[in-house]
């Protein structure tokens, strides 16, 4: 894989409202668990494996299992997640593949048992920020650290 630039170094006022906004959503009140969880989802959807290195790291310190991690592609199959993390996960599936998706009433409508309007919105802007955090580490082939040597 070539190396392409890093935008943190190259446009860093531009990077800024994204870090931003990670600080807001970071205290907005959703779970430490449920935001790990649909930042995984996300970019298992979008194959960037530098958010997946990253988010199942931060996942597993804050106690997240691996159990649930590593069945959370299957999530509509497992018995692991509850009914609110269920919810989140199928709005932030809707919301990922949007183009396919069209985001469903049913997804939607499925959010209000589990979650008040502003935790929606803040679920919606989270789900919306690690797309765009997915766009960018794929488009410029931003590297997860390595934990071993892989042969060139």
């Amino acid at each position: 894989m070539s190396k392409r630039l890093n935008p943190h170094i190259v446009a860093p006022q531009a990077m800024k409202p994204m870090v931003d906004i990670e600080a807001y959503l970071s205290g907005c009140g959703l779970e430490h668990s449920l935001i790990e969880l649909v930042k995984m989802r996300a970019s298992q959807i979008n194959g960037c494996a530098f958010c997946l290195h990253m988010h199942s790291k931060d996942a597993r310190a804050a106690g997240e299992t691996e159990e649930r991690l590593y069945l959370l592609n299957g999530w509509r199959e497992s018995s692991l997640y509850t009914p609110r993390e269920r919810a989140a996960l199928a709005w932030t599936e809707a919301l990922t593949l949007l183009a396919q998706t069209g985001a469903p009433d049913a997804d939607y409508e499925g959010l209000f048992p589990h979650f008040d309007e502003t935790e929606a919105v803040n679920l919606t802007l989270l789900i919306t920020t690690i797309n765009a955090w997915n766009r960018i580490a794929v488009g410029f082939r931003s590297q997860h650290p390595r934990a071993w040597k892989v042969a060139a």
